[in-house]
Order: structure tokens, then C-alpha cells, then sequence
């Protein structure tokens, strides 16, 4: 049977993580922001330019997904508290239960919201570029890479998040030699930003019989919805242009429309064959091109710890940011935050929240 004090004390304690909340997410000028963007949305003419329709629609989204629960939470403090006075003054023990519980729950959703407030780096609220290439290891890395990205894709859709396939390159025996998608969602890229780098699988080999160690990376980029002010000199740049392919479907296209893109400077190679135009793929190549030529100079002027800069480690041994073991034991363990877990089926399921959020709260110590 819980205290009096002891539910007096929760509800003080929620309703203050509750005021910090609104302050650190700025709720008050988001639900401002929203208000101008709804009303814009209920006059003439907000669709005649469709394109900037659309970014104030995902805006309004974005800015929703933080007010509105936090609005809740507001909400459902409140009426613990109010409930709590009355249960006080009649004491109450069943109600006594029932606030208890009430504010248990309260408290245990605010540890969501709170990790919300860790995604304030510039470009976390944005969609992002998420690219998945095949390292070391064959046949094994290939398939490795499917796994990935069906791991992924599982993660995305409890999410809710928008998928768009940019390339896809199938594996020559099985698997897949890479994958680029843009990746749409409430704070897609500050969540995904810890995934970047190399993730290292050992497991018995389908193909061998023998234990092998495979290798994938995995590299995020803002999708920059600013204008990138980068000018890219035309004779840096290698364009070649071939048939999309694949193993069927919207993996196959009848003309020369795929774009590859390489940046001799640096050596960046973008690939982009979803749209049938030859045009409209190098549109969107050069887009990828200059937000990885971006990513790359902020991070070069931050000079940031090596946890920001895994994307840029060598797809082999001793780079790895997560180890993924099926044999002889199984665990996946985070070797930059320590979280692990012996469930790899449920991990490569799309159950990433503990890596995710154990990234996350890690990377602003």
C-alpha cells in the first residue's frame, strides 16, 4: 500500500520534470508555430505552391509529435494532482491505488520525452540519407547487409517513418552490395545518427560451414533542409550512367537512367536509380553529394570525439561500433555505450530502442 508522501512526492517530482520539459523543448513556442502553420492550412491558396505545402505539412507533423504529448502529460499531471486532493481529504486507500498507479505510468512515459530533449544537435528533427554498404567478408557480407537493412526497415516502420528507395545494388551470389533510402520521420536523423559505423556479425556461414566474421556499414546524413551552399566544380566530378537492375520489379528499368556520382577529391561515390529519369537521378545525387560534402565539413570544424566520425572508419576489423555474435554464444553489444542484449533475434528483428537510447544519453556526457 503506497504513502500518502510517497504519492505526494511522485506527483511534485513529475510535475517539475513536466516544467523542464516545456522549457527545454520550447513547447510554448512550438505550439505558437503550429497555431501560424494550421491557419495558413485553413486559408485560400496554401496549395498553389505545392512543394512548400508539403515542408510546412511535415513541419507541422515534426512540431506536433513533441507538443502533443507533452500537452498530456500537462494534461494528465493535472489530474493527478486534482485527484490526489481529493483522495487526501476523504483518505482514501483504493483511490490512493489508483493515483499511484496513475502516476507511475505518468512518470514512466516522461523518461520518453526527456530523451526527446537529448535530440537537439542541429539537423536532429530532420529526415536523413541512411546508406548501408557491404565490408569485408563475401558472400557472408552480402547477406549480412540484407539482414541489416531488414532490421532496419523493421525499426522504421514501428516508427511510423517514410521510406524511399534511392539504389539498391543486389549482392552477386545473395544479399545486397548496398542500399541508399531517405529515411523520413519526428527526429529520423538524430535517432539514426548513432548508427553510423561498422557493424561486425559472427556466425556459423551458410555458405562455408565455418564461423566467419562478416562486415557492413552503415553511414547517416542530414537530408539539409536549408539550401547547401557548396559549389561543386564540374571536373571533380565522375559521372557514369548505367542500366538499373536487380532482382526484379522497381529494381529494373529498360534505359540507361541509373546515375553514379564520384567526387574525385574525396572519393565519395553516390548512386542514386529509383526514378526513371536519368535527370531527376543525378538531381538527387548531387543533392546526397553535397549533404556528405556538408556533414563532412561540420565535422571537420567540430573536431568531434571519434564517436561522431564512425562513419568514417575502416570497414574491417577493430572499427565496429556494435558487435552483433551468433555463435559460439549469442549477444549484441554496443562496444562505444556497453547496452547489450542476448535477444539478437529480437534486435534483428527491428528492436533497437536500448541502443538507440543508450546512444543517445552516452553521446552528451
Amino acid at each position: 500500500m503506497p504513502e500518502m508522501s510517497e504519492v505526494r512526492d511522485a506527483i511534485r517530482e513529475a510535475e517539475g520534470r513536466i516544467a523542464a520539459l516545456r522549457k527545454s523543448l520550447g513547447a510554448d513556442e512550438k505550439a505558437g508555430r503550429m497555431r501560424e502553420i494550421e491557419a495558413r492550412m485553413a486559408g485560400p491558396g496554401f496549395w498553389d505552391n505545392q512543394d512548400a505545402a508539403i515542408g510546412e505539412v511535415e513541419e507541422l507533423k515534426s512540431l506536433k509529435s513533441i507538443v502533443d504529448p507533452l500537452l498530456d502529460a500537462a494534461r494528465r499531471g493535472t489530474d493527478c494532482r486534482e485527484l490526489f486532493e481529493l483522495v487526501e481529504a476523504d483518505n482514501d486507500a483504493d483511490g490512493l491505488v489508483e493515483v499511484a498507479a496513475d502516476v507511475g505510468k505518468l512518470r514512466s512515459d516522461l523518461a520518453g520525452l526527456e530523451l526527446m530533449a537529448l535530440l537537439s544537435r542541429p539537423h536532429d528533427r530532420e529526415p536523413c540519407f541512411f546508406s548501408i554498404h557491404t565490408g569485408a567478408g563475401g558472400a557472408d557480407a552480402c547477406e549480412w547487409a540484407e539482414m541489416l537493412l531488414r532490421m532496419y526497415l523493421r525499426f522504421f516502420e514501428r516508427r511510423g517513418w517514410k521510406i524511399q528507395e534511392l539504389d539498391f545494388q543486389p549482392g552477386e551470389e545473395a544479399g545486397i552490395k548496398g542500399v541508399e533510402l531517405r529515411v523520413g520521420g519526428p527526429f529520423a536523423c538524430g535517432y539514426l545518427r548513432g548508427e553510423m559505423g561498422v557493424h561486425r556479425l559472427v556466425r556459423i556461414s551458410p555458405f562455408s560451414g565455418k564461423r566467419e566474421t562478416s562486415f557492413a556499414a552503415v553511414d547517416v546524413v542530414p537530408d539539409y533542409q536549408e539550401e547547401i551552399n557548396i559549389v561543386i566544380d564540374e571536373k571533380d566530378l565522375k559521372i557514369d550512367t548505367y542500366r538499373a537492375g536487380g532482382k526484379g520489379g522497381q529494381h529494373v528499368n529498360k534505359t540507361d537512367s541509373a546515375v553514379r556520382i564520384t567526387h574525385l577529391p574525396t572519393g565519395i561515390v553516390v548512386a542514386v536509380q529509383n526514378e526513371r529519369s536519368q535527370h531527376s537521378n543525378k538531381e538527387t545525387a548531387m543533392k546526397i553529394l553535397k549533404a556528405r560534402l556538408k556533414r563532412r565539413e561540420e565535422e571537420a570544424r567540430a573536431a568531434q570525439a571519434s564517436a561522431h566520425n564512425a562513419g568514417k572508419m575502416e570497414n574491417a576489423w577493430g572499427s565496429q561500433i556494435r558487435n552483433y555474435v551468433m555463435n559460439p554464444y549469442q549477444m549484441v553489444k554496443d562496444v562505444r555505450t556497453g547496452a547489450e542484449t542476448g535477444d539478437i533475434g529480437r534486435v534483428l528483428d527491428g528492436d533497437l530502442d536500448r541502443f538507440v537510447d543508450a546512444y543517445l544519453k552516452w553521446a552528451v556526457v
